[in-house]
């Protein structure tokens, strides 16, 4: 499995971003994505998730404000983030459920928030 994002960069408090993350070498439709973030000297926490039957979960301090979104015939997953703070800022990763409910992990792409 390979999990490409992109999209990520330096933006001002209350600017937006479009995360992407391309899909390689998965059965793309039937599985579960999510946005998962780790900030400087913190654990990486879930942001949203988003299932093959396009149910989603946000995490509190997103909801509002985030947007996560898949289009299966692209295999590629996407997060909206509007309204971005400053503790936004932190490397974000897509992950891909497999089967056994274990996470595959793609690379991270930075996105900082200045004040």
């Amino acid at each position: 499995v390979q999990l490409q994002a992109s999209g990520g960069g330096l933006v001002q408090a209350g600017g937006s971003l479009r995360l992407s993350c391309k899909a390689i070498g998965i059965n793309f439709s039937i599985r579960t994505f999510g946005w998962f973030r780790q900030a400087p000297g913190k654990q990486r926490e879930e942001v949203s998730l988003i299932r093959s039957d396009g149910s989603t979960d946000y995490a509190d301090s997103v909801k509002g404000r985030f947007t996560i979104s898949r289009d299966n015939a692209r295999r590629t997953l996407y997060l909206q983030m509007n309204n971005l703070k400053p503790e936004d800022t932190a490397v974000h990763y897509c992950g891909a459920q497999s089967g056994t409910g274990a996470w595959n992990w793609g690379q991270g792409t930075l996105v900082t928030v200045s004040s």
